[in-house]
């Protein structure tokens, strides 16, 4: 065990943030921490890396512990290039390559002992700390998390805020600590970058504790799930999956519980009304006795359900034609670079498609040609019959912030009633006194809910969402998929969050620079196609290399065997042949051990030297096509030496 924390409380003022946290991890572990926007998760994270101090409970943690943490904002002012700032992680192995070069410098002019071994025991010591191969890491790390080459020797004040986040990751993992805290990581990575950092956290040696909305990297990764929910922690000995329906069965369990206990109170309160309705000093001392009871009962606290309410129906007026947006022969470039040429796709009336591509494809470039917003090179964007397309990009500039969140709806939409508004904002999570909030006082991501509620509401019979589920907690992304199922018209959507893709969508388009290529169903079956091509390209490619072996096959084995191969081979073939030799004596033994009397007449002993013959035989047989085949592969090679 690396660290625990035991009944950890934590508050600012008056609010009380973390109520009782109690959880351990072991070294190598990767662990999700999970909970709603606000729980007190990023709370955690600064207690266990010593930045908040608990107001109680003990924490601790293993003597020397490295513990590496990414915040969710990166705050980086540096003047260094993107490649130098990385290569600061290893200022020691740097200075050793200095020295040695010093001392590299020194033997040119004196052959002294002292100096070669010096140089002897530094140089042992770099290659030992993996020297030689750093700067390989460096680059390996940058290319993984989608950096282009010509970007390692950026500036790093010319960066975006994202491109500063992929900094800070990239010299978090090569600084290896023990335990990674990471908030957000897949935040400003797409998904070829995501599934790097899945892949080199799987074999990261150190332990790790991850704050994601990512639930399909959660599921690649995490083998254990923390929950916090009202300050209190849970803890569940799986992936996020199986936190999900394990939770279902605690609260199914917790509401009979609950539910028990509201029933036997009002048993009582209704024992005690008769009671007390009795004239009887007998009668009413029973009653006092029984509210007694009542108030000394440990209450069982309502477990939290987010089901109810949560469902609408969402409709367009207008119902489109069958085809909703035909693309042919559509190109962009900006500043003399091609995003895409040649895509053309058709889209049609209820279809659900994510498009796909790596940063910089041009994803966001075509939606805004949909829009009318950008105009095509070359190619047309044609919308079908009666198409209303309406557009959710992640700045929410819909929005006004003096307005309630009731007031923004309503004012929109006259014509609904205020019930019927209560009960849509409901379905996006906005429940009894939150409808009143200030749209200037919410978060990102409950402006992103008020976006998205707003657009669907609206006339668009053809919805473009561009990460719509950036900002949003995994609760309010659940949600998301609820009303977006539901939804009637057509959505094309991009995104990153790979669970979310599953449970919406029914295509995959894949945006590259050559155009665009389609696959039917989720983002799995999307990858399962993807996988079988990789295969069929990969027996096509076996095939034809074959075919260059049969046709060079003199040329082939001369390479492929030296003399001292064909020795080793037939040493091999020799050892062979003695072990079939003992192996037929030692089952012809077995078998005249078969036919005496104190073996036939037994039937155990007669059983077990069964097991012996037949295993022997195994042995036999699998020799005999070894032999075969090695045989036939010294034919072949003594055939092709004398054609030579």
């Amino acid at each position: 065990m690396i660290l625990s924390a035991a009944h950890i409380t934590k508050s600012f003022g008056t609010a009380e943030i973390l109520k009782d946290v109690t959880f351990h991890l072991e070294a190598k572990e990767k662990v999700a921490l999970v909970g709603i926007n606000g729980a007190g998760k990023t709370t955690i994270f600064q207690i266990l890396r010593g930045a908040y101090e608990p107001d109680e409970g003990t924490l601790f943690v293993q003597k020397d512990l490295r513990i590496g943490y990414l915040p969710q904002r990166v705050e980086m002012d540096s003047s260094e290039r993107v490649e130098d700032e990385l290569l600061k992680v290893f200022e020691p192995l740097r200075r050793m390559e200095e020295r040695m070069r010093d001392l590299e410098q020194q033997m040119k002019a004196s052959s002294s002992r002292e100096l070669m071994d010096q140089y002897s025991r530094l140089q042992a010591s770099y290659e030992l700390a993996d020297g030689y191969a750093y700067r390989s890491h460096v680059r390996g790390v940058l290319k993984g998390l989608g950096f282009a080459e010509e970007e390692y020797q950026m500036p790093i004040t010319n960066l975006s805020g994202g491109q500063r986040s992929r900094i800070a990751l990239s010299k978090l993992l090569l600084q290896k600590p023990d335990l990674l805290l990471l908030d957000e990581p897949t935040n400003h990575l797409d998904i070829a970058a995501i599934q790097w950092l899945e892949r080199y956290l799987q074999d990261f040696s150190g332990a790790a504790l991850i704050i994601s909305h990512d639930r399909y990297f959660l599921d690649k990764l995490c083998t254990r799930t923390i929950e916090l929910e009202r300050g209190i922690t849970s803890d569940y000995s799986g992936s996020y999956t199986f936190y999900i329906a394990e939770k279902k069965k605690r609260i199914e369990a917790a509401l009979r519980v609950y539910e028990a206990q509201q029933e036997e109170i009002r048993r009582q309160e209704e024992i005690i009304a008769k009671l007390r309705s009795f004239s009887q000093e007998k009668f009413i001392k029973r009653a006092q006795s029984r509210e007694k009871i009542l108030d000394k009962m440990e209450l069982v606290e309502k477990p939290i359900t987010y089901d109810a309410a949560m469902k609408f129906h969402f409709k367009p007026r207008v119902l489109s034609g069958n085809d909703v947006l035909i693309a042919h022969d559509v190109s962009k470039s900006f500043d003399g670079r091609t995003l895409f040429s040649h895509a053309e796709f058709i889209i049609k009336r209820g279809e659900k498609i994510a498009l796909l591509g790596a940063n910089g494809a041009g994803k966001s470039t075509l939606f805004k040609m949909i829009m009318g917003q950008e105009k095509a090179d070359s190619g047309h964007l044609v919308n079908g019959v009666k198409v209303t397309p309406g557009y959710y990009d992640q700045e929410q500039q819909n929005l006004t912030d003096s307005k309630s969140v009731l007031e923004e709806i309503y004012d929109a939409y006259p014509n609904l009633t205020v019930p019927e508004v209560r009960n849509i904002l409901a379905s996006f999570l906005f429940r009894g006194d939150d409808v009143f909030k200030q749209i200037g006082d919410l978060s990102g991501g409950e402006k992103a809910r008020v976006s998205l509620c707003k657009i669907m509401l609206g006339d668009s019979n053809f919805l473009l969402l561009d990460e719509p589920t950036n900002h949003l907690d995994i609760l309010s992304r659940e949600v998301l998929e609820q009303n977006l199922n539901s939804y009637e018209g057509t959505l094309l959507f991009i995104s990153h969050d790979r669970y979310f893709i599953n449970q919406v969508a029914h295509r995959i388009l894949v945006l590259t620079a050559d155009g665009i290529r389609s696959y039917i169903g989720n983002y799995d079956e999307y990858i399962e196609q993807i996988a079988r091509q990789e295969a069929a390209a990969s027996a096509a490619s076996a095939n034809e290399k074959n075919a260059v072996v049969s046709q060079e096959k003199t040329e082939y084995t001369e390479r492929r065997r030296s003399q001292s191969d064909i020795r080793r081979q037939r040493t091999r073939l020799r050892m062979m042949e003695k072990d079939i030799t003992d192996l037929e004596a030692s089952i012809g033994e077995i078998e005249d051990k078969m036919q005496l009397p104190e073996f036939y007449s037994n039937y155990a002993a007669y059983h077990d030297l069964e097991l012996q013959k037949k295993e022997a035989s195994d042995r036999l047989e699998a020799l005999y096509a070894d032999w075969e085949a090695l045989s036939a592969e010294l034919e072949e090679t003594d055939a092709s030496e004398l054609n030579i």
